[in-house]
């Protein structure tokens, strides 16, 4: 029993660390730039103006990102850590 709460700490701490803090902060922060780089090239507006739309773009990608992200990570969990420590024959989780 302890050993299974154990496994369930580690991989819901795995998992959210991909799929909440890593991936989609590095996602965000690739966006945010390759928006700021474009809006320089692209367009006279100030400084400040290009900033707040890269800020905008990064918030607004947020909805767009979560599933594909989750998906990513579920499938990547489950084709490495999570075969460590599933019972062979074992279901995926739901």
């Amino acid at each position: 029993q302890a050993t299974q709460v154990g496994v369930a700490v580690v991989d819901t701490f795995v998992w959210q660390s991909l799929a909440s803090v890593a991936i989609p902060g590095f996602t965000i922060n690739r966006l945010c730039a390759a928006s700021l780089a474009l809006l320089g090239t692209l367009t006279r507006w100030p400084l400040p103006l290009r900033r707040w739309t890269t800020t905008a773009l990064g918030l607004a990608a947020i909805p767009l990102i979560i599933t594909p992200i989750d998906r990513t990570v579920d499938f990547l969990m489950d084709s490495s850590l999570r075969k460590l420590y599933r019972a062979p024959g074992e279901p995926p989780a739901p």
